[in-house]
């Protein structure tokens, strides 16, 4: 089991920044590959960015290409999403997730372990 939780939402102004943290626990860390996910009302879960077990390898949404990027910290057994020059569209809960699989994970149904999220709100 993988326990994920996840930190760093709040109210911006459309440009800001944010960095999201999410904290990964349950096993070792370079032993499953981390995502991002999020949410918007009424919309369907959608991939944002994930990184490899090593943190060599990083896929994003090609929406987010340029504006977000996802980082991990072994010694901190933590994921990063930053995301700078947020738009009010970006108004979502952001999950982390977890996987065991190998290759690129950029389907929901890749991952397995989920965090509760964390809500972002950018105000235009």
């Amino acid at each position: 089991q993988v326990q994920l939780v996840e930190s760093g939402g709040g109210l911006v102004q459309a440009g800001a920044s944010l960095r999201l943290s999410c904290a990964a626990s349950g096993r070792t860390f370079n032993s499953f590959a981390k995502g991002w996910f999020r949410q918007a009302p009424g919309k369907e879960r959608e991939f944002v960015a994930s990184i490899s077990r090593t943190g060599h390898a990083t896929y994003y949404a090609d929406s987010m290409k340029g504006r977000f990027a996802i980082s991990s910290d072994n010694a901190k057994n933590t994921v990063y999403l930053q995301m700078n020059n947020l738009k009010p569209e970006d108004t979502a809960v952001y999950y982390c997730a977890a996987t065991f699989k190998y290759g690129s994970s950029t389907q929901s149904t890749d991952f397995t372990f989920w965090g509760l999220g964390t809500q972002v709100t950018v105000s235009s």
